[in-house]
């Protein structure tokens, strides 16, 4: 078993540990924790980003610090409060542990749904946690910190949604990170059969908002033929958080797919997805919001692949920018060659509120077929002086005004959200993000 790198080496993430979490997990299914060896040793052999990988372009590559932190063993009591909203069931980590949980409807789990952690999912349903888990590679830049999720995952959720079952009210899950220099290795899996339908909704938050802290985050987003899967994705980290989360999202025929992402916290803090159309008739919808303030750095990172033909995607990122705060959205579109009737779309809106935050923005095509409806576009625009006079002339003091003007600008995706509940949920969220 290799040890870390010189460069990398760190208390609490060095060979040692790793060790000691292996051999926590010795009752889980053998190849998982070969699975968990093999990534080590990945992580140990890939280099860490540099100023030549394209994928990292405008990326602040010198703050990529893993030294220091530790994985968290005793879970806190100090626990973030959300806005409560009604839910099928819940599960809460704190510190990797789960600490509170609710129980799955008994007309579920007779319909054979699963909701638990992860570990519990591979010790009691190993063989269908092996069936979605990480079918399909990481290849947006992030493949090294993919790696140590895997080797150092311990705080997850499986959710399985059989063939047919349509589950009203969402699953939830939240992560909470406490201490300074503590690190969690999330990593969720979500799989809906042939013509089931559900959603998932997942915290991240820091109990300590100014602790430096460690998190990288993968998620199996698997939508069977005919499957309709919701996903909402909201981190609020702390001001000092390093965050790295990676989503991959399977549609297979016929399969529709939402997943919208809400990025408040971190220092820096990066962001993939790839969304795979598979089957005739599959859709993706990409979202995403984010506020960035201070120094911030947010670096989204996007991937639309049509595979079968007669798929569609829609892409609409859209970035707050406040301060001397700089987002990144770099998305590629790629239609291959038997994916003819593909319908394509994307696009990043940049809202600016400082004249020094800095927006780039990258969005591409790459088609193979000749019988496609593709397009992307990006757009940066600033509030004209006259609209925040509008609002303190009428008494309303400078942060209010901002977040009257973001939640204007938020308001297009939020309503792509069927679920009233969840969405008043988000908007307490985000509205949080302007509480000093």
């Amino acid at each position: 078993m290799s040890a870390l790198p010189e460069t990398l080496a760190a208390p609490g993430l060095d060979s040692t540990r790793f060790a000691q979490h292996l051999s926590q997990r010795s009752y889980l299914p053998a190849w998982w924790l070969e699975a968990k060896k093999a990534a080590w040793n990945q992580f140990n052999a890939l280099p860490m980003p540099s100023r030549t990988d394209e994928t990292w372009r405008f990326s602040s590559l010198g703050s990529l610090d893993l030294t220091g932190f530790d994985l968290p063993e005793d879970p806190s009591s100090h626990i973030p409060n959300l806005s409560a909203f009604p839910q099928a069931a819940e599960l809460i980590f704190s510190n990797r542990q789960v600490v509170a949980r609710s129980a799955v409807p008994a007309d579920l789990l007779t319909k054979g749904v699963i909701f638990c952690p992860l570990d519990e999912a591979l010790r009691d349903h190993g063989d269908l946690v092996k069936t979605y888990f990480q079918k399909l590679p990481a290849n947006l830049g992030s493949e090294k910190f993919v790696a140590l999720n895997t080797a150092l995952t311990a705080a997850g959720a499986f959710l399985y949604v059989p063939k047919g079952v349509e589950v009203a009210l969402p699953f939830v899950v939240q992560h909470t990170l406490s201490g300074a220099n503590k690190a969690t290795f999330p990593h969720t899996i979500v799989a809906l059969g042939e013509n089931a339908k559900a959603t998932l909704v997942e915290f991240f938050v820091s109990a300590d908002k100014g602790a430096r802290q460690l998190s990288s985050g993968v998620n199996d987003l698997h939508a069977g033929p005919g499957a309709h899967l919701t996903y909402v994705g909201a981190q609020n980290w702390s001001h000092d958080t390093l965050a790295f989360q990676t989503n991959s999202i399977v549609a297979e025929r016929d399969a529709r797919v939402l997943s919208l992402n809400v990025h408040l916290g971190g220092r820096q803090a990066r962001h993939e997805s790839h969304s795979r159309l598979l089957g005739p008739g599959a859709h993706s919808e990409m979202l995403a919001l984010t506020i960035a303030e201070g120094t911030q750095e947010f670096d989204q990172r996007t991937l639309q692949t049509h595979v079968s033909p007669r798929t569609t995607s829609d892409l609409l990122y859209k970035n707050v920018l406040l301060d001397t705060a700089t987002t990144i959205f770099s998305g590629l579109i790629i239609v291959e060659p038997d994916a003819q009737k593909t319908d394509a779309y994307q696009k990043n809106r940049n809202l600016m509120l400082s004249d020094t935050a800095q927006a780039h923005s990258l969005p591409g095509l790459e088609i193979q077929a000749n019988d496609v409806k593709c397009s992307h576009g990006s757009t940066t625009s600033r509030i004209e002086p006259e609209q925040k006079f509008y609002l303190q002339a009428r008494g309303i003091d400078p942060t209010k005004a901002h977040e009257l003007l973001v939640f204007g600008f938020f308001e297009e995706v939020l309503g792509k959200l069927d679920n009233a509940d969840l969405h008043d949920a988000l908007i307490a969220l985000i509205k949080s993000k302007f509480k000093k």
